[in-house]
């Protein structure tokens, strides 16, 4: 199993809340999507970071393959013009 960790940053101009409820609702719903993503979730942030994502995914070939699944891609679409910066890790259990 690989973990897959992602602290990020909104740019000043968005309203964190709503934006951060909004990313859960477009990236949780992959779960059971795409094949290799056992669970995501999106959470706000309260020290340091906006939010977090974490999720878990069968094997490091299910993490890349859902980097450039494409349902991952159109909902990154979204609301990537939102992101500031974006910190990740990975590691395998």
């Amino acid at each position: 199993m690989v973990k897959h960790i992602v602290l990020y940053t909104l740019k000043e101009n968005v309203e964190k809340e709503s934006a951060v409820k909004f990313i859960a609702s477009t990236l949780e719903p992959l779960v059971g999507q795409i094949p290799g993503l056992l669970h995501l979730e999106v959470r706000q942030a309260y020290v340091g970071m906006d939010y977090a994502l974490y999720s878990e995914f069968e094997s490091k070939e299910a993490l890349t393959n859902y980097a450039v699944h494409p349902l991952h891609l159109a909902a990154k679409d979204q609301f990537s013009h939102m992101i500031a910066t974006r910190v990740a890790a990975d590691y395998e259990l």
